[in-house]
């Protein structure tokens, strides 16, 4: 580096307890209440779109398999990204990730909504991909940055990200309650206005484009939010190329993560099987919802009240979740006994279309809310055992890494059942994910030695922040390790095997 230039700040380096100038007039209260305020508007405009995606793709004349590939360039584009994203965001910061991610969100949104042909859809795909993957870790990260920052290594985590967790959940439900309800009401009782909007726009607006539009508002008023409310420390000015050197080993140490730890191992394995289960319900309830109902915006609207009953399920479930630990005995077997009730979820639906008549659909419904139970249950202990397994330095990369499984493996499990015939096949794949990850937990994982944090390698150490849960998915609100060798005993059963010393400081999901 020439003489005079700052020295770039090792990745995730945080301003030591107390440190005024970025967080001026900020209280823990605040930050809390900023930090679940963007969770909700990042995820409202998914939940908008998600009733709608799949039917008005195929109503724009797409077939099943080529939405199903459609998909896969958006989980491929996330896989790609995820590490490099993460270690941007520990190197530049964190708000001028979020940013980023709003601007192709919206982007994104625009493409879907009015694009009518594969050349506008993919690029839509790929703006969507990069958005999600940018937005994986810095929202948390920030959070916990500023906890630590305005409370020192010991500050309370766990109400924040439980606001979080709650923040995303609603978003989404209440984003799929309007999108699915505004296709019906313009195809219904204000049908008079889906004319005029379509013939005003040469049929480029139909009533199914409405929520992505409306889901592309809220996008602005997301990046104008991250702007004026996320205040964090000022960073010394970087050059691309320092920026690219730091990202680096920023993403060396994500890899290798898996590898040293074989629980941290286990828990990346865990993700892919989540990703797997959640592309094929995403990708196969909304056709199934418009067969039941005759047409696809009575089955958006089915679709919506499903998938507003699944968010508040995951809900429920990461509600549940100390309860569940605490009954089980350890975070490692409340996670068996959560993927496991939500395989059993996703095989009742697998073999729910065998039969018709009302008896299947109560069972299909059932299975359906199981699902997303375990998936919320699941996801609180599943983060905690990461965040005490790991620092926090790279805190957003390791969130990426965790991402870029479920979205690998989504993308596979959804082209593979979009080219299976409809019926119990389709459904399979899903389903046998999500059991092998279930399984993952029969045998539990050796303590480390000491108990402490793996050595992350040269230049950044471990991750941690949620995926997307459900929905690949919202994120959950879990318990963060203390930093700065804050010692704190181990989980319920001994998992981490005694104090855990993470040094200073630490992001968020249905696409």
């Amino acid at each position: 580096m020439s003489a005079g230039k700052p020295a770039v700040p090792a990745p995730g380096a945080q301003p030591p307890p107390g440190a005024g100038p970025g967080f001026a007039g900020l209280t823990p209260h605040g930050a809390r209440r900023r930090f679940a305020t963007v969770t909700f508007l990042f995820w409202l405009p998914a939940g908008l779109s998600l009733a709608c995606q799949v039917l008005l793709l195929r109503e724009r004349g797409l077939s099943l398999a080529a939405v199903a590939a459609l998909f896969a360039v958006h989980s491929c584009t996330v896989a790609a990204l995820e590490l490099p994203t993460g270690g941007l965001s520990d190197v530049l910061g964190r708000r001028p990730v979020l940013v980023a991610a709003g601007l192709l969100n919206l982007t994104a949104l625009l493409l879907v909504a009015l694009g009518g042909t594969l050349w506008a859809l993919v690029p839509a795909m790929l703006a969507m991909g990069a958005g999600r993957a940018l937005s994986s870790g810095p929202a948390e990260a920030w959070y916990v940055d500023t906890a630590h920052a305005l409370d020192g290594p010991g500050a309370e985590l766990r109400t924040g990200l439980a606001r979080a967790t709650t923040a995303s959940a609603t978003a989404l439900a209440l984003g799929t309650l309007v999108g699915g309800g505004l296709p019906w009401l313009l195809s219904g009782p204000a049908a008079g206005v889906g004319d005029a909007l379509g013939a005003a726009t040469g049929d480029r607006v139909l009533p199914l484009s409405v929520p992505a539009l409306l889901g592309a508002a809220v996008a602005v008023g997301f990046i104008g939010y991250v702007l004026t409310a996320l205040a964090e420390p000022p960073r010394p000015r970087v050059t691309a190329r320092e920026v690219l050197r730091g990202v680096g080993p920023t993403m060396l140490a994500g890899l290798r993560l898996g590898g040293r730890d074989a629980l941290v191992r286990r828990l990346f394995l865990t993700a892919a099987a989540c990703g797997g289960g959640l592309a094929v319900v995403e990708l196969l309830t909304p056709p199934r919802a418009a067969a039941l109902t005759g047409s696809p915006a009575s089955g958006a609207l089915l679709f919506a009240g499903l998938a507003c009953a699944g968010f508040l399920c995951t809900a429920l479930g990461g509600r549940c979740a100390p309860l569940v630990a605490r009954l089980a005995g350890s975070g490692e077997r409340a996670v068996l006994l959560s993927l496991a009730v939500s395989a059993a979820g996703l095989a009742v639906l697998t073999v729910t279309p065998l039969w018709s008549g009302a008896p299947a659909l109560v069972l299909a419904a059932a299975g359906y809310g199981a699902f997303y139970l375990g998936l919320g249950s699941a996801g609180p202990s599943e983060n905690e055992l990461l965040h005490r397994r790991v620092d926090s330095a790279g805190r957003a990369t390791a969130l990426s890494v965790q991402s870029l499984a479920l979205q690998a493996a989504g993308a596979a499990a959804g082209v593979v059942a979009g080219a299976l015939p409809p019926g119990p096949w389709a459904w399979l794949p899903g389903a046998a994910a999500l059991l092998l990850g279930a399984l993952l937990w029969i045998r539990r994982a050796a303590p480390l030695p000491g108990g402490g944090v793996p050595a992350a390698g040269p230049a950044v150490s471990g991750p941690a922040s949620v995926p997307a849960s459900g929905p690949v998915t919202a994120p959950a609100g879990n318990p963060v390790p203390p930093p700065a060798g804050a010692p704190r005993p181990g989980p319920p059963g001994g998992e981490g095997g005694g104090p855990v010393t993470v040094p200073e400081s630490a992001r968020p999901p249905v696409g």
